[in-house]
């Protein structure tokens, strides 16, 4: 049957003078008519000129936009319905085609009311897939309609989904990026993608990417893999943090390409492998603006990260901003490129800025400095693209088994690696598996720990909250072998005897149900494969199941893993009233954003933690358990023997505290709020209230402020400036601190028990959320019973 497709989309029919096709007109059943090209203008002459046969050989299709709209990050693009900026969605938009050889341009598609993007042409040059969105009370879906204007088909449905950045897969299928597992930006409020595949007519969807943030512009490199780039953050600067990756089609052996610790560009898009070279040409952005900037050549072979990879740019200069500034110093690069398609080693097609404004046109650039224009239109030009056929890339048979739930995990050595021969052989006993979850749930206020806005406050300086999966062991040689959690996000901990951290990832990996992955050690060279000189002790057997810490899997959370342990050993010295307490109190009063003993430990510091850290590798040992002197007073004393004698932490006491430090000390175990429109996203007393208490006790009231207690109002330090219990002001902010007690004591907020969703908006995010499970879930059934499913009725069937 046909795809139900709106009256707001205008198809071209012309004759078959333009591209030697003979056209007929498509048809669509809109519920109202059919509805025709007659519609769009013919064909017309216009005054190219373009001497390149690279370029005159065949059409070249491409998107008739604006700019998108300034927002947040260069991933901002979406404005998908119900989200944070819908509003600035706006058309309209057109594919073109133009044929340089006969002067000739036409139309294909036109949405008076909506965007077209993302154009991908088939191998054999007569389909073309697309992203579009015909109105702003609609979202993008993926179509597919042929070279000659006929045939247009919806392949995915779904209102407050986004499905962008679709390709074709050398095996028919189709790749595409989507919002179909609703996550939120860890640090801001937008919602971000993943990359998807379905077959060619959209039955059989399954999720393959699973990092946190997101994952968009795929393209096919020659040997058949996935090229995209992906921004995520685990224990680092979200500025940094999007490099290019590699994938296979099935979503087994995600791997890094380049860039992923390269602090400038903020990041790298739309990479293409150059034909027949190992080189990759790419768009270096920023972190904060569209999705442009400079072009550039990047030759792996010299490096995954830094300056010397990159072996030419566009414009010349910006070669001069790598490993320079932060990541938005490519926001001062004019005139900005995007959308570059290698057409041989030596020429290249791309949009680029042509001096009007934001006005982008079509660009023939080559390796001796020309930039050549070739076309242009008021609106803007983009995704240029040979309308004709190309070499098919080999199939890469899959590795998965939906049938099963969890995927193995081989490392042939953990002491190779950055600053591993460091480390005495033996040291590493066992390795931990932590799962970075995602974002949920966002606010409007925000806690900034000088790292980036946190949405709600989730940490002091970092924004991941975590979930310790368990641990495996490590083999006298180094080497171990476990099961791993499937499609779920996690990264790697090297633990000593006593459970510290030696060593920890800073990005993060996936199995697939029944793939083996491995790795030769920790931060280990990544430009070539290491050959074993011998079998490793791990691989002997059969994989490790991992052994859970104290209970099962669950979201850490710190008052209700580290807090009791210093209920129980510590406070009766280190409270609020007790001179211990004035060097570093440990009692777990709720504050603002957080409780007592984590601001204490946080804000003196007396951990030694990266948060949000540096973009760069750190050693072994340069932070965590082994790097903070509240676990050296643990291991070699107070200095008091009489307080040594009383206070001895038991086995897990200890365990429970390094761990937390390890896995860069979070604090709340969900993002989901009970006070959403508050201060921070935490606080049980409104905006103005804090003010007023602040005006009365001279006192902060921010996060990092340990001067007020909502669990003991009485015996908050800032109200020790009033000598007198009978002073006005006393009295109020007393009342002030009892009344956000209250509150708490009634609406639990996610540190503390009893914790729920209680926000309408917060509990339709989660039902959201559970319902695309759903569908995965059922999707992923029929797939591994080798049925067919398809996420609408209207399907089209097949010719």
């Amino acid at each position: 049957m046909l795809v139900r497709l709106s009256a707001a989309i205008r198809l071209l029919l012309f004759g078959s003078a333009c591209l030697g096709f003979c056209f007929s007109g498509p048809t669509f059943a809109d519920g109202t008519g059919v509805v025709t090209g007659g519609d769009l203008p013919a064909p017309v002459k216009i005054d190219v000129k373009a001497e390149n046969s690279l370029v005159t050989a065949q059409p070249i299709v491409f998107v008739a936009r604006s700019q998108y709209p300034g927002d947040h990050h260069n991933t901002a693009t979406m404005f998908q319905t119900g989200e944070i900026n819908t509003n600035k969605f706006n058309g309209p938009s057109a594919i073109k085609v133009i044929d340089f050889a006969r002067g000739r341009l036409w139309t294909l598609l036109e949405v008076p009311g909506g965007v077209t993007r993302d154009i991908d042409v088939s191998y054999d040059g007569k389909k073309i897939l697309f992203s579009m969105r015909l109105s702003r009370e609609d979202d993008y879906h993926i179509y597919e309609i042929y070279a000659d204007g006929t045939g247009l088909v919806q392949l995915t449905f779904g209102s407050g989904i986004t499905d962008i950045d679709p390709i074709y897969l050398p095996d028919g299928r189709i790749m595409f990026s989507s919002t179909r597992e609703p996550k939120y930006c860890m640090c801001n409020r937008h919602i971000m993608c993943n990359l998807f595949s379905m077959d060619a007519d959209g039955a059989n969807i399954q999720q393959i990417g699973h990092s946190t943030l997101h994952e968009g512009h795929a393209a096919v490199m020659p040997d058949g893999r996935i090229l995209y780039d992906r921004w995520e953050y685990v224990d680092r600067n979200f500025g940094d943090a999007q490099g290019t990756w590699t994938v296979n089609p099935d979503g087994t052996n995600h791997a890094v390409y380049w860039g992923n610790n390269t602090n400038s560009p903020g990041a790298v898009l739309d990479g293409r492998i150059i034909p027949d070279t190992e080189l990759m040409i790419c768009t270096f952005s920023s972190c904060h603006d569209r999705p442009w900037g400079a072009l550039a050549i990047v030759d792996r072979r010299l490096g995954v990260d830094g300056r010397e990879p990159v072996v030419r740019t566009w414009p010349a200069d910006a070669i001069n901003l790598v490993g320079k500034g932060n990541y938005d110093t490519f926001k001062k690069v004019n005139p900005k490129y995007e959308d570059p398609y290698p057409l041989s080693e030596q020429f290249f097609l791309c949009s680029r800025m042509t001096g009007e404004g934001e006005r982008v046109g079509i660009y023939l650039l080559d390796l001796d400095g020309n930039e050549t224009l070739l076309y242009a239109e008021q609106q803007g030009c983009y995704d240029p693209m040979p309308l004709a056929s190309r070499p098919r890339p080999p199939i890469i048979p899959s590795r998965i088994d939906l049938r099963k739930n969890e995927g193995y995990y081989y490392v042939a050595d953990v002491y190779v690696g950055t600053g591993m021969d460091q480390i005495e052989h033996g040291t590493v006993k066992s390795i931990r598996v932590v799962e970075s979850p995602e974002k949920r749930y966002w606010t409007s206020p925000a806690w900034d720990g000088g790292t980036g806005q946190q949405a709600p406050g989730m940490a002091w300086n970092d924004f991941n909250n975590k979930q310790i999966i368990g641990t495996a062991p490590v083999e006298e040689d180094g080497s171990a072998f476990f099961a791993v959690p499937a499609d779920t996000f996690v990264y790697f901990q090297l633990l000593d005897n006593r459970g510290m951290m030696v060593q920890s990832m800073r990005s993060g990996t996936i199995v697939r149900p029944g793939e083996t992955a491995g790795c030769v050690g920790c931060h280990e060279y990544r430009r070539g494969s290491v050959q074993s000189t011998y079998e490793s002790i791990a691989m002997k057997r059969t994989p490790d199941k991992l052994q859970p810490w104290y209970g099962p899997s669950r979201l850490f959370s710190y008052t209700a893993e580290v807090q009791p342990v210093f209920d129980k050993h510590c406070v009766s010295c280190h409270d609020y009233g007790e001179k211990a307490g004035e060097k570093i109190n440990l009692a777990g009063d709720r504050g603002t954003v957080f409780c007592t003993s984590y601001a204490e430990l946080r804000g003196k510091p007396w951990i030694n933690v990266p948060g949000a850290g540096p973009f760069k590798t750190l050693m072994p040992k340069s932070w965590g358990s082994h790097a903070s002197r509240f676990v050296k007073v643990l291991l070699d004393g107070h200095g008091d023997e009489e307080i040594d004698r009383q206070v001895k932490l038991d086995e897990e006491s200890f365990d429970r505290i390094v761990t937390w430090i390890d896995i860069n000390a979070p604090y709340y175990p969900s993002y989901a709020s009970a006070y959403r429109n508050n201060p921070y996203g935490r606080s049980p007393l409104d905006g103005g209230q804090l003010k007023r208490l602040a005006e009365l006790t001279g006192a902060k009231t921010d996060g990092r402020s340990t001067a007020f207690s909502f669990t003991r109002p009485e015996v908050s330090p800032a109200l020790a400036k009033f000598q007198d219990k009978d002073d006005p002001g006393y009295k109020e902010a007393l009342a002030l601190l009892q009344a956000g007690k209250g509150i708490l004591d009634q609406r639990p907020r996610a540190d503390m028990p009893g914790f729920e969703l209680v926000d309408q908006i917060e509990i339709e995010q989660e039902a959201k959320y559970q319902a695309r499970l759903q569908l995965e879930t059922a999707m992923r059934e029929a797939i591994a019973n080798g049925q067919r499913r398809y996420e609408s009725e209207d399907v089209r069937q097949a010719p």
